[in-house]
């Protein structure tokens, strides 16, 4: 009895199998034509690839000397299009004289003396 529903089982895989395989010739006639096309128009990138292309060239020309954390981040900040450094605002240039300047008279002072003469300094 066992052996039977073995060859039973074993007769329906094999026709199942043979069910399943797609006759030669018949629906793939005109597909390697068309699929090659496909293929090709999806190999040549687009405007914006082109374009992120160049940028990513020029980018790692000017990184060129630089490793590590160092060369991540300039290589984000100028594949997003920024410059490397940009020029402080005129308001950030007093606040860094004033700054500079407070600091110089600070000088000798410390602890809660000197956070509260910077304070007063800074704000005036």
């Amino acid at each position: 009895m066992k052996q039977l529903i073995v060859a039973v089982m074993c007769a329906a895989f094999a026709m199942s199998s043979a069910y399943a395989q797609q006759p030669q010739g018949e629906a793939k006639k005109g597909a390697p034509a068309e699929e090659k096309k496909a293929q090709q128009a999806k190999k040549e990138p687009s405007e914006a690839q082109l374009k992120q292309q160049a940028r990513m060239k020029d980018c790692n020309a000017k990184a060129e000397g630089k490793a590590g954390d160092e060369r991540k981040s300039f290589m984000s900040s100028c594949l997003k299009g920024e410059t490397a450094k940009k020029e402080p605002t005129e308001a950030q240039k007093k606040q860094q004289a004033r700054m500079k300047d407070c600091n110089a008279k600070a000088d000798g002072k410390s602890g809660e003396d000197r956070k509260k003469f910077m304070s007063t300094c800074l704000k005036g």
